[in-house]
């Protein structure tokens, strides 16, 4: 049974740390597998699109996405390589563990993810808008990045279309 673990705050030391690689033989492995039932179930709690074992205090090259975008099934990537395609564009960005703040941020329109799934099969995911832009913001995590540290006029969320971003 999937349960919702605390999402942990910038000044967390695990949220400045390099995950570590998973290894593969661990994957099947029922703790393994609760952990990513509970990331799941932690993002959809929070509400976000994306969220990083680290968030969670746990140092491993894993994160969970689901962008509703009705194109992208939900998905778990472990030890992700992120290839960024495309231009740079500005956005506007904020993170679960930076909660009530939002910046804006230089990210690539485009970005893919190769990796393992949750079944230690090898995957690639492509995309652009949101997706293109929670990938590159969860592998930021893994390296022990948050986007406040490259973000510019961070502020405090105003409005409805700023509480939603600040969410993802």
């Amino acid at each position: 049974m999937p349960y919702v673990r605390e999402i942990l705050s910038e000044g967390q030391p695990t949220l400045r740390k390099v995950a570590k690689r998973v290894d593969p033989r661990e994957i099947d492995d029922p703790l393994f597998q609760q952990l990513i039932d509970d990331m799941f179930a932690t993002m959809y709690a929070a509400p976000g699109v994306g969220l990083a074992a680290p968030q969670i205090n746990v140092a491993k090259r894993v994160f969970v996405m689901d962008v509703h975008d009705g194109e992208h099934e939900p998905a778990a990537v472990i030890n992700p390589k992120l290839h960024l395609l495309g231009e740079e564009i500005e956005l506007k960005e904020g993170c679960l563990s930076v909660p009530g703040i939002v910046g804006d941020i230089v990210r690539h329109e485009r970005a893919a993810v190769t990796g393992l799934d949750r079944y230690g099969q090898r995957i690639r995911i492509e995309g652009d808008g949101l997706l293109a832009q929670c990938m590159q913001h969860e592998v930021d995590h893994l390296d022990g990045t948050l986007y406040i540290d490259r973000a510019k006029n961070l502020r405090p969320v105003a409005g409805e279309e700023e509480k939603e971003t600040a969410e993802a």
